[in-house]
């Protein structure tokens, strides 16, 4: 996702987001990567209502060359906004580290989801608690790299 037309960042409501994306951004992740000592990257969006560019520090969750996205909101009963805007605009970007990575989101189901929730697991393991607390079922996304 470019923002170069003239869209404009839109930051976050959360300090503690705002400040974090800052200093990732600022330093290509040496600073600010993280979440609770886990890698996070940062998920850039299209806002679902406002059109408005959001950025989001999300768990670094990797299958391959595919960046999983788990909609856990730290097993919250609603999904985070992140996801809403990837469902209404599937593209966006990763920023890992210094690299900025064009992205489709896809939403996956069954086998996919199970075979992702074991990789996100084992990187994470409160993902099972966030299951457990939700009360919904918790969305997972593959955001595929796209040639920009």
């Amino acid at each position: 996702m470019t923002t170069t037309d003239g869209d404009a960042y839109s930051p976050s409501s959360s300090e503690r987001v705002r400040d974090q994306v800052a200093r990732y951004e600022a330093s290509d992740g040496a600073e600010g990567g993280d979440l609770g000592g886990r890698p996070v990257v940062i998920l850039t969006t299209r806002g679902a209502t406002s059109g408005a560019i959001r950025k989001t520090p999300i768990m670094r969750v990797v299958d391959g060359d595919v960046y999983v996205a788990i909609a856990s909101y730290a097993g919250g009963p609603r999904n985070p906004a992140w996801y809403g805007n990837l469902v209404a605009h599937p593209d966006g970007e990763v920023r890992d580290g210094a690299h900025r990575i064009p992205v489709r989101a896809r939403e996956v189901h069954g086998d996919e989801k199970a075979r992702l929730w074991a990789i996100a697991d084992a990187g994470n393991p409160a993902y099972a608690g966030y299951r457990a607390q939700a009360g919904r079922d918790i969305p997972i996304l593959v955001l595929e790299p796209i040639n920009s």
